[in-house]
Parts: C-alpha cells; sequence; structure tokens
C-alpha cells in the first residue's frame, strides 16, 4: 500500500498526547464512595474495567481517518509493448542430399530441428518456410503464428518434388513471399548443402533482385568438409551408407550475402549450425518499445467506514453499556 501524501501521517505525533491527557487529565472524575464492611473494598464489576474502552475506540478511529486523509492506494504497475518486427523466409534445401548423416540423425532433420528452435525466439516477427530441391515451393507464408511455422518445418520432407538444387528458384521463390512485405526489416536465410545445378532463375540474378527490394540474405552452407556418409540402395534393394564428397558452392552463397548486405556462414555439424542461428537471432533484433503505466486502486473509503464504525461503537459503550453517573 502507498500514499499519495505521505506527509499527513506525521499527524499520527498527536495519538500519544491524546493518550497522554486521557491518562493524567480526563481520569480525574468525581467517585462516589461507598462504606465498606470489615474494611473490604466493593467488588468491581466489569464496566469498571471497561471504562478506558471508549476512549480506545476514538483513539483508534482518529488513527484510521488520519490514514484516510492520507489517501491510500494500491498501486498497480503495467507496461505495453509495441513490437516492431521483422519478417523472416527460411529458404530450405530438401534435396536428396541433405540426408547425408554427417548431421544427427541427417542434415534436413538437424536443419529443421534448429530452424525451429530458431523461430520459437522470434516474438513479434512473421515468418515464412520456402522449400527448394530441382523446384520451389512456399511451406508457410508470412505469419506470426510461431506453432504454425514449427509444425509446417516439421512437414518437410525430401523426395516430395523433383531432385536437384535450385539455388536461384529457392531464393526467387522467398524474395516473392516478401514482396507484399511493409516491414522496415526483411530478410532470407537460404541454407543448401550443394551446388545449383537446377531451375530457371539464376542465383545471382535473385540476388541482384533482393539486393534491389531492400531484402538482407543470410546464407548457410551445410555440411562436414571432405566426404560424407550418405544413404543408398544396393543391387539388393537393401539401405546401405556410401561415402561421397561434399560439394557445396561456397564461393556463390558468399556473393549472394555479400551482395545484399548479409552474411555467409558454413556449417560442419549440429552444434555449429545451432550457433549460426543464434547469431543471426542476434544480428537481427526486433525493435520493442515498452511504455510504463500506473494505475491506482483508491483504499481510503475503508478505513475510513472502519473509522466511523469504531466511532459508532464509542458512542454505544458510552451512552449505553457504560451509561455514567452525570
Amino acid at each position: 500500500m502507498n500514499f499519495l501524501y505521505p506527509h499527513i501521517l506525521w499527524l499520527m505525533a498527536l495519538i500519544p498526547l491524546i493518550v497522554l491527557y486521557y491518562i493524567f487529565v480526563s481520569r480525574r472524575e468525581a467517585t462516589l464512595t461507598v462504606s465498606t464492611i470489615g474494611g473490604r473494598r466493593a467488588p468491581r464489576p466489569l464496566r469498571y474495567w471497561l471504562r478506558p474502552l471508549p476512549i480506545i475506540l476514538r483513539i483508534g478511529a482518529m488513527t484510521l481517518f488520519i490514514i484516510a486523509l492520507a489517501r491510500p492506494v494500491d498501486v498497480n504497475d503495467e507496461q505495453e509493448a509495441t513490437t516492431e518486427g521483422i519478417d523472416i523466409v527460411l529458404s530450405m534445401d530438401i534435396s536428396g542430399t541433405m540426408l547425408a548423416r554427417d548431421f544427427r540423425p541427417d542434415r534436413l532433420t538437424a536443419a529443421k530441428r534448429l530452424a525451429s528452435e530458431f523461430v520459437a525466439k522470434r516474438h513479434g516477427d512473421r515468418i515464412a518456410v520456402v522449400a527448394f530441391a530441382g523446384e520451389a515451393f512456399t511451406q508457410t507464408p508470412l505469419t506470426s503464428d510461431q506453432a504454425t511455422v514449427e509444425t509446417m518445418l516439421a512437414r518437410l520432407r525430401s523426395g516430395v518434388i523433383e531432385d536437384g538444387t535450385a539455388i536461384g528458384n529457392g531464393l526467387a521463390t522467398a524474395i516473392n513471399r516478401l514482396r507484399e512485405s511493409s516491414a522496415k526489416s526483411k530478410v532470407i536465410i537460404l541454407l543448401t548443402d550443394g551446388v545449383n545445378n537446377s531451375g530457371q532463375i539464376s542465383p545471382l540474378m535473385a540476388a541482384e533482385i533482393a539486393r534491389d527490394m531492400g531484402i538482407k540474405v543470410y546464407t548457410i552452407g551445410v555440411g562436414t568438409r571432405g566426404r560424407a556418409p550418405y544413404p543408398a540402395v544396393d543391387y539388393f534393394g537393401n539401405q546401405t551408407t556410401v561415402m561421397a564428397d561434399v560439394e557445396i558452392d561456397e564461393e556463390l552463397l558468399q556473393q549472394i550475402a555479400t551482395m545484399t548486405g548479409g552474411r555467409y556462414f558454413r556449417a560442419e555439424n549440429d552444434e555449429a549450425l545451432r550457433e549460426i542461428y543464434s547469431e543471426i537471432d542476434t544480428l537481427e533484433t526486433s525493435e520493442v518499445q515498452v511504455t510504463n503505466y500506473q494505475t491506482y486502486d483508491e483504499l481510503f473509503s475503508t478505513w475510513v467506514l472502519l473509522g466511523l464504525l469504531l466511532l459508532a461503537l464509542e458512542f454505544l459503550f458510552d451512552n449505553v453499556i457504560l451509561n455514567r453517573l452525570p
């Protein structure tokens, strides 16, 4: 509880003076002498011991009225946050090579899991998901519903479209998702593990469009260096694993990032990819304005009612229960 006029509480200093006045002045009343038998005092009834009660009630009422005058209030602090979010498109490679097992359990599963962790941190942002292999498609349009984005990320599968690596198409489709965006900041995170080998749009042409539209592109190359285990089927139709060279066009990804004001990252394992998403999360922070409000709930009426109740009790005791001789 707080007080709007706390200086009024200094009136409490009068209470001890009133108590002293009652003890040393007010109690000097006329007494009635009653004869006793055998030198014994007459027994003192209950009313004798209740004599101080009215003044106690009056002092209590005065105390409550002083508290009420100080305007007791219950202060509620509230905050209103206004977020200026970022529009982000996750453009993810779902080609057959993303099933390589140099990540746990494979590149695609790890990329989806870590992208989902990234999405969970982006409160107030709108996020879309684009997938590409030999062609590209939109898995989720821009939405601020994080649960929906995470669900659609989990549903991404390799093999649902023609295989290949159409980086240009994946980037162009992501740009198209941001074409109508009015966000102050627009970002594409493009993740791939290969070399552009299909599609109708040149990756660098798509990068030029992104640059002209003010879209920043972060590129991520996933895959260990050298050779990695890939799932395969042997002559007898059994699932097996073969070692194959990891080929990532890092120069192209670097060019795309540089042209658009983004950055290129290389992820060779799960932990490195997690750190990359964390770094991008730090680089692209949403603007949040917080306005503080204070609301007051007035409490003085409660103290006034309690004070009036004590005065009523004082009147009752003084004039009815403890009715004294004039």
